[in-house]
This record gives C-alpha cells, structure tokens and sequence, in this order.
C-alpha cells in the first residue's frame, strides 16, 4: 500500500498538468499553516505550501545550529499535513524525543530531514525526495534557501534578533527585517505564484509566520505580478508578544507597512462567538479574539469576508474542513464568477449581505 503511495506522489510531483483542482499557493509557517493544508488538500492535488525558514528555537534551531541546514520544522509539519500516510507512520514523523540523552526535545522529523538533506546534497532535493516517500498531495517550498535570521525592531527602540526570542521580549513590534535583507527566492515558489488560481496568507503567526515570507522580495514581487486574487486568513485569537490587542485590520496594517498597499484583495476574518469558558483560559495566557473590523477592512481597500470558522473544541483553531471549501469556491470563482456563491450554497453555506458594513457572512 505504501508502494502506491509513493508511486502516485511521484507521478503528482512529476506530471502536475495531471494533477486536478484550484491552483493554491498557501504561504506562511507554523501550525496555522498546517491546519489549512490539512483541509486544502481534500479538495485540490494543485496545492503548493510556501514556508518561511526563519525559525531558530527548540529542536530545529539546534539542527540548524549543529548541520547547518535550513531549519526543518515548518517544513516537516507541512509534509505531514499534505500527506497521505497511516496513523502510525504520521506518529512517527511527529514522534519528539524524552529523556536526557542528546536526542531530547528532538523531532524525528526533523532527524528525518537533516538525513535526507545528507544523502541527497540539499536542502531543496531532500524536501523533493521526502514528499515522494511521505505521499504528499502537492509540493512543499521554502521561501528562501539562504540562511536567513529575523531582527525585531520593537516600539521601545530595542533590535531583538532570533524568531524565537521575538515573542518573549513582550513589547510592541514596530518593524522586523530580515537578516541578511537581500535574499533569493525559490524559482519553483514564484513560479507557483504566478500560476496560481489563489493566494492565501496564513493563518498563522504574523511577524514571525506570515511577514518574514513577504521580506523576500522577489517573492512579494511575483505576488503583485499575479493575476490571482489573494486572501488574507486572521488568525482568530490574538498572540501574546506579537499582536497583544489587534484587530483585524491591525494585522493588515502590519502587512501594508511592511510591503506597501495593494497585495491583499480579500481578509477571511472570524465571526463565531467563543464560549466565556475557553476565553477566559486563553485570557490567563494574555490572547484575546481579533475583533473583525470591517468597516476599517473595507476602507484599507480590501474585501472583508466575515465567517463563523472555529472548531468546536476546547481550544480556539480554524476548522480546516471549513476553510478548505471556502477558500476553494473563492479560487474556482476566478475561472467563473457565479461559482464561488452557487457553491457555497450547494454544499452547506448560505449567504446574506449586512448592509451595515459590506461585509459577506457565510454561517452553516
């Protein structure tokens, strides 16, 4: 069984005018970006994640400290989401290691990874040949090969360098760069960009997810070149030491002032009411929900899209299965522009219109 796994991976990689669905390019990191991969992938064998390679805390930025390659998490995380594999081989490749030997706090995954990147020369090959072993649905690209490191300029005038230490300063975020600034992007992922259907942006971490992607500039240079719309997915909660206190549109704001206005067509925004019960666990942490501001939206000259998308569970995620038809009907629109409303209606939407604000609302 897992022979045919790979076979049709291969052939999805190598022959992708076969592949069937909406061209999306996902770009971000982090577990947010997993989420919505995992959803996507139900829906379109088109599917490109797009993943930024700035991380340097826990068990990859120790790899990338001791083997010098790329940070592997992000990237490990995405193959796992875009894959077709058993329980038991999905445990595995998130398997973390205990004890006290040197191997504790280690993802296998990411041992995985650093081994391929070994035994095929780089990076880029390794991720390629993974997928293939891993049966994934698409393909995985980091933003960068260079090694890059992200600087935070914070309001109180301070640089704090590390994606890992930038939350833990715990003062406002004026501006992040990227170290060095200058830096390539991967041909396939801007290749991907401007072939693309849609674009969507997160969910996820925004100075140290979704942003640092958008630092590259030849990268932010194919996305205004596209003719695909893009779309912005907020996260539903703000994330203490980063967006402390953010709406919406303040998530925005901080995409425009970093890479100028004009890139975000659509904001896919929460609308669902969270119980007191888990608001207030999230509140003991310092998060709050990310008030939807639409007005605000409207007037930065990007369509709102108001959607009750949060999992029933104990903690606050994006429902995948939820985004994935969404985000669909919003790629297949470009191709006809009565699909994206008739869809959501076939399957389990139904649309007003709040003339308050001009904001679209979709509900079960």
């Amino acid at each position: 069984m897992m022979m045919n796994n790979r076979k049709s991976a291969s052939n999805g990689l190598k022959t992708a005018g076969n592949a069937k669905g909406a061209k999306i390019v996902v770009i971000g990191g982090g577990t947010g970006l997993g989420t919505i991969l995992r959803g996507l992938k139900e829906v379109t064998d088109n599917l490109t994640a797009i993943v930024t390679v700035a991380d340097d805390g826990g068990s990859s930025g120790r790899l990338r400290r001791d083997f010098g390659i790329l940070p592997p998490g992000d990237i490990r995380n995405c193959l796992v989401a875009m894959a077709d594999l058993e329980p038991l081989m999905e445990q595995l490749m998130q398997y973390r290691f205990g004890g006290t030997s040197d191997l504790e706090g280690h993802n296998f995954g990411n041992l995985f990874l650093t081994a391929m990147t070994d035994v095929t020369g780089d990076f880029q090959t390794a991720i390629r040949e993974s997928s293939k072993v891993l049966a994934v649905r698409g393909q995985v690209l980091p933003a960068t090969l260079e090694d890059v490191q992200l600087v935070a300029e914070l309001e109180d005038g301070r640089l704090v360098t590390g994606e890992s230490q930038i939350p833990k300063a715990r003062v406002a975020i004026k501006r992040i760069r990227l170290q060095p600034e200058k830096c390539h992007s991967v041909p396939a992922a801007l290749g991907a960009i401007i072939g693309a259907d849609l674009v969507v942006l997160g969910p996820g971490s925004l100075y140290t997810s979704i942003i640092p992607n958008l630092l590259v500039e030849e990268l932010t240079a194919a996305l205004r070149k596209t003719t695909a719309p893009k779309v912005y997915v907020c996260n539903a909660m703000t994330q203490p030491g980063e967006t402390d206190n953010y709406t919406a549109s303040d998530h925005l704001q901080a995409i425009i002032d970093h890479t100028g206005g004009g890139l975000i067509d659509w904001a896919l925004v929460n609308t669902e009411i969270i119980s007191p019960e888990i608001l207030e666990r999230y509140a003991e942490e310092g998060a709050q929900p990310v008030w939807p501001d639409c007005d605000r939206i409207k007037s930065m000259g990007i369509e709102p899209l108001g959607y009750e998308m949060i999992l029933k569970s104990k903690l606050i995620r994006h429902d995948a299965q939820k985004l994935a038809w969404i985000l669909n009907s919003l790629a297949k629109s470009q191709k006809n522009p009565f699909s994206f409303l008739g869809d959501l209606r076939r399957r389990w939407f139904f649309f007003t219109r709040s003339v308050a604000n001009g904001m679209l609302f979709f509900r079960d």
